[in-house]
């Protein structure tokens, strides 16, 4: 089969997914991670990508983006990959390419899904067995929503924003929805999606989204098509 293209549409929700090759590391030492967030707050407002939220693991990553022109998006992945590679391969004396091919990347319906792949990033670590709490972890964008840290890089999304009236109140409901967690099946369609390229979002949201791409943005139903007569 082939490979899907990648679906990107100014002032949509893309959740984006990038491996190291091999599943190798991507990050040796604390250095290695501010390195890359550097590039990451260097990179977004010249590509005109707004960051919402991010979680960098020892041999992954993952970022919540919505891209403000049609190009923002791969400019910024590819000045990321780019230059990420450059500073590794230099500081750690090696050569050769450090991802797994490109870069995965959806897009979701951002009334249903925003919140919920914000909370699945900061759970990572968690589920990951590397911290007890999402707070414990200091390369997400956890501590920075929960008003821990202030982060230059981010920007928040309207709907993080109607979670309260006053920043300690969006805070502590924040907080309350990372304590509750993303169910199985939500944290599965979530993976899914970013793996598949496939939009994730209600029916009227894909359908909508059908008509502004030639691109199929949903798998179509397995087995035949029916024909004029229904058989």
């Amino acid at each position: 089969m082939a490979r899907l293209p990648r679906l990107t549409l100014p002032g949509y929700l893309h959740h984006v997914m990038q491996r190291g090759n091999n599943r190798q590391p991507l990050f040796v030492d604390g250095e290695d991670f501010r390195a890359l967030l550097a590039l990451l707050a260097d990179n977004a407002p010249r590509c005109g990508v707004a960051v919402h939220a991010y979680v960098l693991m020892a041999n992954h990553f993952h970022l919540l983006l919505t891209p403000g022109t049609q190009d923002g998006l791969p400019q910024l992945m590819q000045a990321l990959g780019r230059r990420y590679v450059q500073y590794f391969n230099r500081r750690h004396a090696r050569t050769g390419t450090l991802w797994e091919g490109r870069y995965r990347s959806t897009l979701l319906q951002a009334e249903r899904y925003l919140l919920p792949c914000m909370v699945y990033m900061d759970l990572n670590p968690v589920r990951a067995a590397l911290v007890a709490q999402a707070a414990d972890y200091p390369w997400s964008s956890h501590a920075h929503w929960r008003g821990l840290r202030n982060e230059r890089l981010l920007t928040p999304h309207a709907l993080y924003w109607a979670l309260g009236n006053t920043p300690f109140a969006r805070e502590a409901a924040y907080a309350a929805l990372v304590q509750a967690g993303v169910g199985a099946q939500e944290q599965a369609a979530l993976t899914a999606s970013a793996l598949s390229g496939w939009a994730l979002g209600e029916a009227a949201f894909i359908g909508d989204l059908q008509k502004r791409t030639p691109r199929r943005v949903a798998p179509g139903r397995s087995g035949r098509p029916r024909t004029a007569s229904g058989t």
